[in-house]
């Protein structure tokens, strides 16, 4: 087992720095008394930001996105500063607002209605000059599948001649396919539009689970094939409770997390093993070790309420 850090920083003499790019919404979650909503804001790549900034406070964590100039804009950028979270480079509308998502339960299942139709994020691809340096702020830059889907074509394309320029410039592009059918005209373009993202990526994370429903994979190791073949040099496949299979510097394994004894809520589990798994990447740590650790992450995560969630030193 190798135990070479993957990423150092480009600029000598300094920390690594994460840039993820994508949405954040409002979430107005079920409160304790009957009708009564409690406000927060989450989304995923914003979790993976705030993860990550709690396991390495070290490390210059940044969002990228685009909100209004309205209150709950405020609000939410107050949120993702007191965390740590750099949002030096966030733009601004004046003419649009962020989204926002409720959650019912019914007998424990979780449902989402998403209100984003004037949500500030969709157009987060079309300040390339914004987007340009912001990523020239960045050792890592990770994107996702919901961060490619909320935008039009043309954002879609200025986001990918942005990430290729970045990785052009020695950046490392890290991504989740996160696969959300409800936000694309239909499958294939889903399918295809994460592909062509994969391929100018470095690290793919995918969960099994959803690659199987929506590319039809049969098992585990299609999916690591598939975006292996694509060009990715280091992928993790995630699978739930079951192992993990990942590729790097052309060896393959598997991984076998540890039982979870007690599940409430799975909100966030992807999104925090992410944080989980960057968080050593600049670290000499074997890849087994990296994904032991990000699945010690996620399982205290779907240990409590909530997509974010005070984590505790190992």
């Amino acid at each position: 087992m190798t135990s070479t850090p993957i990423l150092s920083p480009t600029a000598p003499s300094t920390a690594l720095r994460f840039l993820s790019i994508g949405e954040c919404m409002v979430e107005m979650a079920p409160g304790d008394a009957p009708g009564a909503f409690q406000m927060g804001f989450a989304g995923d790549t914003f979790n993976t930001a705030w993860y990550m900034r709690a396991l390495r406070p070290d490390i210059a964590t940044q969002y990228f996105t685009k909100v209004g100039t309205d209150a709950v804009s405020d609000a939410m950028l107050k949120k993702m500063t007191d965390a740590g979270i750099d949002v030096s480079h966030v733009v601004r509308s004046k003419t649009r607002t962020v989204g926002l998502y409720m959650i019912s339960l019914d007998q424990g299942e979780r449902s989402f209605s998403y209100w984003r139709s004037q949500s500030a994020a969709r157009q987060l691809a079309d300040d390339t000059q914004a987007l340009a340096q912001a990523m020239g702020a960045a050792d890592l830059i990770y994107l996702s599948g919901i961060t490619i889907a909320i935008l039009d074509p043309a954002g879609r394309d200025a986001l990918l001649d942005a990430i290729q320029s970045a990785r052009r410039h020695g950046k490392t592009v890290a991504f989740d396919s996160n696969l959300r059918p409800r936000l694309w005209a239909n499958q294939k373009q889903m399918t295809s539009a994460v592909m062509r993202f994969a391929q100018a990526c470095d690290i793919v994370l995918p969960s099994f689970d959803d690659e199987a429903a929506y590319f039809g994979d049969a098992t585990i190791q299609d999916t690591l094939d598939r975006y292996r073949t694509a060009g990715a040099t280091t992928v993790v496949v995630k699978n739930g409770a079951g192992q993990v299979l990942y590729w790097h510097a052309g060896q393959s394994g598997t991984v076998t997390p540890p039982p979870v004894p007690h599940i409430v809520d799975t909100t966030s589990a992807g999104d925090s093993f992410n944080a989980g798994f960057f968080a050593g990447l600049d670290r000499e740590m074997s890849m087994e070790d990296r994904i032991l650790a990000a699945s010690h992450v996620a399982a205290q995560v779907i240990g409590a309420k909530g997509a974010l969630v005070e984590l505790k030193e190992s």
